[in-house]
């Protein structure tokens, strides 16, 4: 095996989980001893951001902003206004606006200046343009930190993790979501796959964008490494069905957490 877990460093347990591509050429390795599932870096990672498309914040009916309202009204039976929130990856900045109409005080940060200049414009919110794991606040820190659908695009998810523990302060909330990879819907069709029953047909020039894919026990190990305690996970699916019964069994393609950082031990 040319790499090791990028969460416990096992060289050793690493297996072939399923590969994606035309030529199935891109390889994802599980980990046996944590969990996580670890793409084999050396195919080539495709990172870019539709960063000059602004999706209207105020369209209800957009995909976009309906599972940001989620994310705003789940959040919400946690935590309670005026609570300082920073949302890094703001995108659109739907759901800082919704947070800021709920009583919270928000802030932004954004790789994009495009959509930075946008959310500034057309919803008057201070979004700072940086890479959030250099970011650097004056001693400024939140009661909630929001990391949606980042985690997953990046090598070293301790890091991010431990970056987002220094914004905090103690006793902090970080909201985090991302692919949830043991969900029902993809082991079935990982299934399918390895029996050659059916395969996905990717397209001649994909190239993965993902490092990383989490379920719970990799990613509650991971935030135990790193000062946080797991409050709540929760799965859910963009594609409809029944949402009760994705919630209650966990069964759902994309995972909603809350962590709370650890107090200095005495």
């Amino acid at each position: 095996m040319p790499f090791a877990c990028r969460l416990c460093g096992s060289a050793d347990h690493l297996r072939l989980y399923y590969t994606q591509g035309a030529e199935r050429q891109y390889r994802f390795y599980r980990c046996g001893e944590c969990g996580l599932v670890n793409y084999d870096l050396s195919g080539g990672l495709n990172q870019e951001k539709y960063a000059d498309v602004w999706p209207d914040p105020f369209d209800s009916a957009s995909k976009t902003n309906r599972t940001q309202a989620a994310s705003c009204e789940w959040l919400r039976r946690y935590v309670e206004p005026p609570a300082r929130v920073l949302d890094i990856g703001c995108g659109n900045g739907r759901l800082l606006y919704l947070l800021r109409e709920a009583g919270f005080t928000v802030r932004g940060l954004e790789l994009s200046p495009f959509l930075a200049r946008n959310i500034k414009r057309e919803l008057d919110i201070e979004v700072d343009v940086a890479d959030f794991q250099q970011f650097h606040t004056s001693g400024e820190r939140f009661d909630v930190v929001i990391l949606r659908h980042v985690l997953e695009h990046l090598s070293d998810g301790g890091s991010a993790l431990r970056s987002i523990n220094d914004l905090l302060v103690d006793g902090g909330i970080a909201l985090l979501e991302f692919p949830n990879i043991e969900a029902l819907d993809l082991k079935f069709k990982r299934l399918l796959a390895g029996l050659r029953i059916h395969r996905k047909s990717w397209p001649a020039d994909y190239v993965p964008g993902h490092c990383n894919e989490y379920s719970l026990r990799p990613f509650s190990r991971m935030a135990r490494e790193c000062g946080f305690d797991l409050l709540r996970w929760q799965t859910y699916s963009n594609k409809g069905g029944d949402a009760g019964l994705i919630q209650k069994f966990n069964m759902g393609n994309k995972a909603r957490v809350l962590i709370r950082k650890r107090p200095p031990a005495v």
